[in-house]
């Protein structure tokens, strides 16, 4: 399967990663929750070249995960923000960080998440959403659309 057929499945998180499921989107992503703004902030701090960052840039403009804003008009200059659904991947983001803290990282956290409303460092923890309980993998069980499981199916046909 090529990766741009990624974009057409009915599963959501092959769509997701088609979107936003390369090493320079995620450290673009990275930038901005850190609080990066400017293309040339972008490019030092990740070291994509300048073809490659404002190749995803305008990938994430076109999808709708962040906005262009002019911030000066001689010359004319642009800064890049976050929209609504470009800040809901900031769980995304956290899980991958914390869970490279806890199986990469060779000493303490290069990022604490402080939460701003008791000041504590945290570690923030996926729960569910009607009983308030913490989640982990062995406590969820998958439950499959019809429409998604037909076409796991036919896959294994294919295949």
């Amino acid at each position: 399967m090529a990766r741009a057929d990624l974009a057409r499945q009915t599963c959501t998180i092959a769509r997701a990663v088609s979107l936003v499921g390369d090493e320079w989107t995620f450290m673009i992503l990275r930038e901005m929750f850190l609080g990066g703004r400017r293309f040339d902030d972008f490019q030092r701090q990740t070291g994509a070249s300048a073809a490659l960052l404002s190749q995803r840039l305008k990938k994430l403009e076109a999808e709708g995960v962040i906005r262009k804003e002019a911030y000066s008009e001689r010359p004319v200059r642009f800064e890049y923000r976050m929209t609504a659904m470009g800040r809901e991947l900031w769980p995304a983001v956290i899980t991958l960080k914390q869970w490279g803290d806890k199986w990469l990282g060779d000493g303490p956290a290069p990022v604490e998440i402080v939460h701003k409303s008791c000041g504590h460092v945290t570690e923030p923890q996926m729960t569910c959403s009607e009983c308030g309980e913490p989640m982990a993998a062995h406590d969820a069980e998958p439950r499959l659309s019809e429409p998604f499981d037909t076409e796991r199916q036919a896959m294994r046909k294919n295949s």
